[in-house]
């Protein structure tokens, strides 16, 4: 069996960040194969990818003609496996730790694991992408999930995902590809069944959440049906913190069809909407970033996007699959 992992990066038009990602890789591991999971890109991503592997051969580029991130690390498992013990998820949208695969290695090789995760903290560059990154680094935009925030090294449930036992993931059989969000969060339900998990924070990875209100608002939308899906498959029990977004929803249409009636029904949705623009100034206050204020805003798009997706997916309509 191979010791160096087989790394795989899921990509759709991720130009700006491929050439410096795949330089760090070749850096870190530059005897493993690395193959670049292509759904289809429209800008620069193949060709960067092709130039690069023209001086390492181990750099592939392989279709994904269905798109989804779960499809295309499935078909590269699949494909390109072999009889290597690990592979290594790299999103490219990311910032990684310098060794960042090797020491995803070692912190396997001192803990009796199918899996290990790390925590991510989330970075943004202009005023909304700013407020986004405030929010999703704060309690208002994580509920106290453990690997969004740096903390202590530990045994979880879940994580971001990064390095994976071969064999394992096999015999659970991947990602859920019906699934076009909250995939990890399912896999990890299944790859539980065969051995633990732990969340390195030595390996936390640095996210860019999305730029505009719109973009915004699709992800988190697709998360909350995501996380539908993952609670109806396993009959899991929701957690508090997956439950209060909610509620949101359900303050908005009782402030539409309950306000001609009484203005009491008014209460929980204005009451919400102050809580996050409160505490989004508070974050602005404490962290002297103006910019920083929009955690309010960007917080109250997470909430109730996160709510409605979970509510029509959980009870109502089933939609389409989306590529992400």
């Amino acid at each position: 069996m191979r010791d160096s992992p087989l790394i795989i990066i899921p990509c759709l038009n991720e130009a700006a960040h491929l050439p410096s990602l795949l330089a760090q890789l070749l850096r870190d591991s530059p005897d493993a194969p690395i193959v670049v999971a292509d759904g289809g890109s429209s800008d620069r991503s193949r060709g960067i990818v092709a130039e690069v592997a023209r001086d390492y051969p181990n750099v592939v580029l392989m279709d994904n003609p269905d798109r989804l991130q779960s499809a295309g690390v499935n078909r590269a498992v699949a494909t390109y496996a072999g009889d290597r013990r690990w592979f290594v998820r790299v999103d490219a949208h990311c910032r990684y730790p310098e060794s960042y695969v090797s020491r995803l290695v070692e912190a396997a090789a001192r803990r009796d694991v199918v899996s290990v995760v790390v925590p991510m903290v989330t970075e943004g560059h202009g005023c909304f992408q700013i407020g986004c990154a405030a929010a999703q680094n704060s309690l208002l935009g994580t509920g106290g999930s453990a690997h969004r925030h740096i903390g202590r090294g530990q045994f979880v449930e879940h994580g971001h995902h990064a390095l994976m036992a071969v064999d394992a993931f096999k015999r659970v059989g991947g990602y859920n590809e019906a699934m076009s969000h909250n995939e990890d969060a399912e896999l990890d339900c299944r790859l539980a069944t065969e051995g633990r998990i732990w969340l390195e924070p030595a390996c936390a990875i640095t996210y860019f959440p999305r730029r505009t209100p719109r973009a915004l608002w699709r992800q988190y939308y697709g998360y909350g049906k995501g996380r539908a899906q993952t609670i109806v498959l396993h009959r899991l029990r929701p957690r508090l913190r997956q439950m209060a977004p909610l509620a949101v929803p359900i303050a908005l249409l009782l402030a539409i069809f309950g306000a001609p009636l009484s203005p009491l029904f008014l209460v929980p949705l204005i009451g919400w909407a102050a809580l996050c623009l409160g505490i989004g100034g508070a974050i602005a206050i404490r962290s002297r970033s103006l910019c920083s204020a929009a955690a309010g805003p960007a917080a109250m798009i997470m909430h109730l996007a996160w709510g409605c997706g979970y509510l029509i997916r959980r009870f109502g309509i089933r939609t389409n699959r989306v590529s992400q």
